[in-house]
């Protein structure tokens, strides 16, 4: 028999060997394997059937007329898959936890028994223990998904030292080193391309297996598949620092973390356990205080048939079960949930805050226009280029592929929110926004602060001497994304920029949000974002991939990553990843969730109205133990069936 996922409320099984906080009633120490049981189980099915067979269809007479003989066929049928519940029982009895299924369930077995209900008493065993097998059937498939990351992980790697190639384990490889990548073989850390380009599949990370190219320089990611020529590498980070390391950790600490609906049922189940047990004793002992024609068998059968029914397995076995489906189903769409708390808020969502640049845009800037005053061009760029070097955003990024720098920058300081200063050649420079030339009481002609575009003013020695504007470029599910969020009902779509405001107005407009503010400084956005989360009824997500959205994704409710370009700050922030770095995944994750959280409803619905109605028909003499038998194993089977589904669902909005 598998572990269970106790009546007690435990943790399911983890896939992973990751340490959890232990209690008294963790089971998650007893490791069994349905595939070494199955001859087990088969044995046990043969020798049910046959004995059924005997004692209702041919009626031996050999068999139904000894007593013995009955007793000792269905005692072999119910021994093989009796004994892990009882030794599951006894192990939690030395700790005890005397109230679970395992105990519910022996006792009540027993008692099948002990009135001479033998093939009712192995039904119970016999289908509880298939319900197990389905259930590791549906929590495999479940985790089906997020199990393959696991197989991204790179082996070895080709390092270069003392003048060849020596292949040794990624955790060995140092910043710094150069490592070779063979045509089909992994990326197996992070690193910059030295060779001149080479082309990969990312969908070990992105989700996207369309082959994307990397040039020199261009930083290519650990768990990539390198796809037509050996490529080598200067690596920038150590193997337990790399992305799909990072992406691993994610992967195995999500099932730890527990949804508010998943602690309810455990905390549900540790206090009803004990009281339908009681509750199952005093059926079976009050009675004979009013009772006239009191008859113990009888009573003893109700409370025996309230024991099977009552046990709360198929609410803590599809619960969790529920939401690792939506953890993998997310998965499969290039979407990373760091806990099923965090699926579950997400299925709450009802404003979603966004940045622009790497989110809603491309984050890929091209210089448009160069204006200078009273200086030759080529000088101007150099001088700007020098100084953006120094800088990591993405319009500096743009002016130094546009220009690259020949000079050097000397004692940079970055002014927050408005640019840089420094010097180049003997010479200061200011490079930065209209607030920056401001700052330093530097006059530029006001028509500029008209121009739409991003534009990086620059100021020599303290005189203003010219403009370079830049442009991004909107993704192309921008608009779409927004308009998938209307449809699922979250009309509070808001983007918080440091852009100018011009160009964030400009951009909202274009597809469709109903607020935006521009030039905000990081404490700006959190400040907007404490504005929004003044309604209690509002449960707001934020998007974001720059290390300055960092501050903002940990104060959200539900904090969102875009996990492809997105900066190591902002992904560890995070609750959720996007890995494909497509903003229309946003409205995917919301519909997730909710579905998800859907499924588990009816999951916990449908477990306590079969079983309420159960066993109050027991109770009353009205029902058997086949029916309780349904009410317990077939209810669970339903329920898993039931989450299994979100596998098989398109969540297309």
């Amino acid at each position: 028999m598998s572990n269970c996922k106790t009546c007690c409320g435990e943790d399911e099984q983890h896939f992973h060997n990751h340490s959890h906080e232990s209690n008294s009633n963790n089971h998650n120490d007893h490791d069994h394997d349905h595939s070494t049981n199955r001859w087990t189980l088969i044995f046990s099915l043969v020798i049910f059937f046959l004995g059924l067979t005997f004692q209702y269809i041919i009626k031996a007479e050999w068999f139904l007329g000894n007593e013995w003989i009955r007793l000792i066929w269905f005692a072999v049928a119910y021994i093989p898959v009796a004994y892990p519940v009882w030794v599951q029982a006894f192990e939690l009895f030395l700790k005890k936890d005397f109230f679970n299924e395992f105990s519910l369930m022996g006792i009540a077995t027993l008692g099948a028994f002990f009135i001479q209900e033998y093939p009712e008493g192995v039904a119970v065993m016999l289908f509880y223990t298939i319900g197990e097998m389905f259930q590791d059937a549906a929590v495999n498939k479940a985790k089906g998904n997020i199990k393959a990351l696991l197989d991204v992980r790179p082996n070895t790697a080709n390092v270069f030292r003392d003048g060849v190639f020596k292949e040794v384990h990624p955790e060995e490889v140092q910043i710094g080193e150069i490592i070779q990548v063979r045509v089909g073989e992994k990326v197996p850390l992070d690193g910059t391309m030295k060779s001149d380009k080479g082309s990969f599949n990312t969908s070990a990370l992105t989700g996207e297996s369309k082959p994307s190219v990397y040039r020199r320089n261009e930083q290519v990611l650990a768990g990539m598949l390198n796809l037509e020529n050996v490529v080598e590498m200067v690596t920038t980070k150590k193997f337990e620092d790399s992305s799909i390391a990072k992406i691993l950790q994610m992967v195995q600490e999500a099932s730890s973390r527990k949804a508010k609906t998943e602690l309810f049922i455990r905390k549900f189940a540790k206090v009803y356990t004990p009281i339908v047990f009681f509750l199952a004793v005093a059926l079976v002992f009050i009675p004979a205080l009013f009772v006239d024609d009191y008859n113990f068998k009888d009573w003893l059968y109700r409370g025996l048939i309230f024991l099977v029914v009552s046990c709360p397995c198929a609410l803590v076995i599809s619960v969790p079960l529920g939401y690792f489906g939506g953890i993998g189903a997310a998965s499969r769409n290039g979407i990373l949930f760091k806990g099923s708390n965090f699926l579950e808020q997400m299925s709450k969502v009802t404003a979603v805050v966004m940045d622009k640049t790497g989110t809603l845009t491309k984050g890929v800037f091209n210089v448009q226009q160069i204006e200078t005053v009273g200086i030759d061009q080529n000088e101007f760029l150099s001088m700007v280029s020098a100084l953006e070097s120094q800088s990591t955003h993405p319009i500096a990024k743009a002016i130094v592929n546009h220009h690259p720098p020949i000079s050097k920058a000397e004692n940079v300081e970055e002014i927050a929110g408005k640019g840089l200063k420094g010097k180049v050649n003997g010479k200061e420079i200011l490079v930065g926004n209209g607030k920056l030339l401001q700052h330093f009481g530097i006059v530029y002609p006001t028509t500029i602060d008209q121009i739409v575009e991003s534009i990086v003013l620059v100021a020599i020695d303290n005189k203003y001497a010219g403009y370079i504007t830049v442009a991004d470029e909107l993704k192309t599910d921008a608009k779409q994304t927004i308009s998938d969020l209307k449809k699922l009902g979250v009309n509070v779509t808001v983007m918080l920029s440091g852009d100018k405001d011009s160009i964030t107005q400009k951009v909202a407009k274009e597809i469709g949000l109903s607020k935006a503010y521009g030039g905000l400084l990081p404490e700006g956005k959190v400040e907007k974002m404490n504005e929004l989360k003044k309604d209690p009824n509002q449960i707001v997500a934020f998007v974001g991939d720059g290390i300055n959205d960092a501050p903002v994704l940990a104060l959200s409710d539900v904090g969102i990553a875009m996990g492809g370009l997105g900066s190591d700050a902002a992904i560890e922030t995070a609750d959720v990843v996007i890995q494909t770095d497509q903003p229309h995944k946003i409205a995917t994750a919301i519909k997730i969730g909710r579905e998800t959280r859907k499924i588990v409803i009816q999951n916990i619905l449908l477990a306590l109205i079969v079983k309420g109605i159960v066993m109050i028909l027991g109770a009353g003499g009205l029902s058997n133990m086949w029916e309780a038998v349904f009410a317990d194993v077939g209810v669970a089977l339903l329920a898993i069936l039931n989450a299994v589904r979100i596998q098989r669902m398109n969540f297309n909005i």
